[in-house]
Order: structure tokens, then sequence, then C-alpha cells
């Protein structure tokens, strides 16, 4: 595993490069990549290495990095949730993959995770040149996200997201410092993620550069956050991965997505809760599925023939 860095914008972001392993994938052009990064404000030392490592074994050159303003990456502000920039950071990702030795330009996959599995979408119904997609417990409709947390957490959630929001705007229109929120707490709190649970699940696996905040008028994004409305623009292979327990993004607009995408998709679904999937027993399995997917799909020789279904 390599460390390097390119940049978003003028900015500055960490990445590791985990080269291929095997020419098990190797084509005349080089090899495929994986492009792949966290949701919301995950870091790339968060539970990625557990996919990446075995893509790499299997034969494809891995980019994992951070957005700016996230883990090791520089830019201001810290930890600010933009839809807009960590779409842009996907895209110069991409241009930085297509530069490192030995890959395949044409053969770039996108890999996404919870806020992440719909950036992937809509950055690859952008960019034609994306050969795979794999959208992992997808954040793909915001308003269809706020009506599943209402029933999950209760409209007082959103009561305390909404006035988190309007503090942290409001405040810094008056030169105060940002207002920031936790990612995972208590049921009843103001965390991003107040499932029972929840922090249960996702401390012990966190990165050492992840923080437990950020800024709270990131719930005043959220709404906005449609990548769904361009699955139908997608003209490459995607695998949807939704899970069917999931508490915090519901599994429903996964399958719509999945629908929109027609031709190119495939739907695999899991009896999981959003944070299963970083864990075992569930990762493995979710992983396995990525593995057949791209080893298929990516194949030098082999044509492709996608269907939706369910497992």
């Amino acid at each position: 595993m390599k460390e390097l860095y390119f940049y978003s914008h003028g900015v500055r972001c960490a990445a590791w490069h985990l080269p291929a392993a095997t020419d098990a994938l190797a084509g005349a052009a080089g090899r495929p990549c994986v492009v792949m990064a966290h949701g919301f404000s995950g870091t790339k030392d968060t539970a990625l290495l557990s996919f990446a490592e075995p893509f790499a074994e299997a034969g494809l050159n891995v980019l994992v990095f951070d957005y700016r303003g996230f883990g090791v990456s520089e830019g201001v502000p810290r930890q600010d949730v933009s839809v807009i920039r960590q779409r842009q950071d996907y895209h110069a990702a991409i241009a930085a993959a297509r530069h490192l030795p030995g890959v395949d330009p044409d053969r770039i996959v996108l890999w996404g995770t919870s806020y992440a599995g719909g950036h992937v979408i809509a950055v690859a119904a952008r960019d034609k040149r994306i050969a795979a997609v794999i959208s992992m417990n997808p954040a793909v409709d915001g308003v269809a996200s706020l009506v599943h947390l209402a029933r999950t957490c209760g409209i007082g959630y959103l009561v305390r997201s909404t006035a988190n929001a309007v503090r942290d705007i409001v405040g810094s229109a008056f030169g105060k410092p940002a207002h920031m929120v936790p990612v995972v707490g208590q049921p009843g709190s103001a965390a991003v993620i107040a499932t029972s649970g929840a922090e249960e699940a996702w401390l012990p696996i966190a990165g050492p550069t992840w923080r437990n905040e950020v800024r709270g008028r990131h719930a005043l994004g959220v709404a906005l956050n449609r990548p769904i409305r361009k699955a139908a623009k997608l003209t490459c292979p995607i695998l949807v991965q939704p899970g069917t327990d999931d508490r915090i993004v519901p599994a429903a607009a996964a399958r719509k997505a999945a629908r929109r995408a027609g031709y190119w998709a495939q739907l695999r679904e899991y009896a999981a809760d959003h944070l299963d999937f970083y864990d075992r027993p569930w990762q493995q399995r979710v992983l396995a599925d990525q593995l057949d997917f791209l080893t298929r799909d990516l194949a030098p020789t082999q044509g492709h023939l996608h269907e939706i279904h369910s497992a």
C-alpha cells in the first residue's frame, strides 16, 4: 500500500494506492482500478481496507481517499459534509486513478457506501467512461431517508436536526464558531445516527483520523441529496446492495434506483442494518458478491449481461 496525494479544486487530498496483486484482470491497456471513499463523514482508515485489500488480491488496483476537510486530507472548513464537494472529490480521484501506472483508464470502478453509495451513481451518470459501480447500503433519496429516520427515531429527531442546522448557519453569520453535532450517539441525542446500538457498532471500527462530529448545517442539505434521479442515466453495470433491516436509509429507495438503472442493474439484498455492512459476518457476504460482480464484469474478454435480481 502506497500513500499518495491528488488535488481537488486546488486542495490536496490524501489517498492510499493498493496495486493489484495479480494479473488476473489485466488487459492490453492495463488493470481495472476501484476508486472508493466512505460515506458522510467517514475516513479511509475506517473499515475500508477490509474491502480494498481483497479487491487488490483479486487483481484490481484500488485508490482509497479522504474527502477535503476530512481525515488527513487538507481543506477548510473541517468536518463540513457537502454533497457537491464530495462528488467533486470523486471526479478528481478518478482523474488521479487514470494516471496511475498500469491502470486501464477505461476500466475505472466506483465504489461507495451510505452517502457515497449515492455519490457514485451521480458521478458515473456524468462520467460515461466509468466501467462499473458498486453502491452499498446507499443513501439515494434524501426525502425518503428523512421519512425513514422520522419513523425510526421519532419526529423529535427531525426537530433537533433542523434546530442544529439553523444554529450553525445563523451563528456563522454572526462570526461564532461552527456548531458541531456528534455523528453517532445514543437514541434521543443530537447525533446524526442516533439509533440504538449505533455507537457500540461504529466506534470499535472507527479509524484514528475519524472524528465523531460534523457541522450542524448538514441537515438542511439532506432532502436535496437525491442521486436516484441520475440512475436512469447510467451506461455501465451497477451492483446495488441495500439492507432490508436498515434503520438509516430505506431499502425501498435503493430498489427504486436499481429499477431506474434498468438493464445495467443488479440488486442484492441483505437482512442487515446500516452499520452491519462494515463488520462480520455481513461484510464478508457483501464483499463476496462485490468480488463476483467485479471479476465477471471486468474480465477483459467477457461480454456483459445484466438483470435485476435479489439474493
